[in-house]
């Protein structure tokens, strides 16, 4: 409620840009997002996290597969790799648009 076009008020980031990875994961399963403002993968695929909702949308991060970011649910990937340590709370911008 309140959030407009954002799918959660905060997000953790390993920098002010939000441009650093934080960690890399297997997809455990395939995933097709309901619209363009989610990353689709294949079971067994690569998936590299650069922030994670926090607050209302617990359960999204936003990472890249290939070319393509967007969304995804945190619990279809398993974590092999961490990046950062260093977790910045930071507020969210507009969610990424569908062109």
């Amino acid at each position: 409620p309140g959030l407009g076009r954002r799918f959660a008020e905060r997000k953790r980031c390993a920098d002010f840009e939000c441009s650093m990875l934080m960690c890399r994961g297997k997809a455990m399963r395939d995933f097709k997002g309901p619209d363009c403002r989610f990353v689709n993968f294949k079971k067994g695929e690569a998936v590299y996290v650069y922030y994670k909702l926090i607050g209302e949308s617990t359960e999204l991060w936003a990472g890249s597969v290939g070319s393509d970011f967007g969304y995804f649910p945190k619990d279809l990937l398993e974590i092999n790799h961490n990046y950062s340590n260093e977790e910045l709370e930071l507020p969210t911008d507009v969610s990424l648009a569908c062109s």
